[in-house]
């Protein structure tokens, strides 16, 4: 090898350079550019998935405020049907104000698309000042009530707690849920067996 010409040198310095370039350096390279491309296809869908994590997190806490609102709702329009504990509350009413309940007929519920209304014909004798603090009291009660078809007559024969007959229709309201569609029925999963 000291006979070799100068160029000898370089040729072998070349062999060497290209067998390092092909043998170690190029797949390297390759596999680091590879690495890099996963990296950051990694970060980009980490990115993403913290996107959709804030998404989530701001989802959840609106479904949290939903439910909160629906509890409160519910007290106001409930599910279910309570006749008999309205009948009490009522009647609570009319006795707290100094009311006699002559007539109390609940009527039967009238569907609506999302709730029902559940019309109560109601009939009392007492005062003009005891009616209005039962219509107060009524109106700060929990559940939803309306009042359709009012009218006060005189009593014949009056004393000093009975100068009014009242009538009237009150009504309060039960939220319903609407049946199933077919579709979503149709498209939800056959349970295996």
């Amino acid at each position: 090898m000291k006979d070799w010409p100068w160029y000898g040198y370089i040729i072998v310095a070349v062999l060497i350079f290209g067998l390092f370039y092909f043998i170690h350096y190029k797949p390297k390279n390759e596999e680091l550019n590879s690495i890099r491309v996963e990296r950051i296809a990694t970060e980009n869908e980490v990115i993403e998935l913290k996107k959709k994590k804030e998404q989530l997190d701001q989802i959840e806490v609106e479904l949290a405020n939903m439910k909160v609102k629906l509890k409160e709702l519910e007290t106001i329009i409930p599910q279910e049907e309570e006749i008999a504990d309205i009948l009490e509350r009522i009647q609570q009413l009319a006795f707290d104000s100094r009311l006699n309940v002559d007539k109390f007929i609940p009527r039967p519920l009238v569907e609506m698309e999302f709730y029902a209304e559940k019309p109560i014909n109601i009939e009392m004798t007492g005062n003009y000042h005891n009616l209005a603090i039962f219509f107060n009291h009524l109106s700060n009660f929990a559940r939803l009530f309306t009042i359709q078809d009012f009218s006060i007559k005189t009593l014949r024969n009056q004393s000093d707690t009975n100068t009014i007959t009242a009538a009237t229709t009150a009504k309060t309201y039960v939220f319903q849920e609407p049946p199933p569609s077919t579709e979503a029925t149709a498209k939800a999963p056959a349970r295996k067996k």
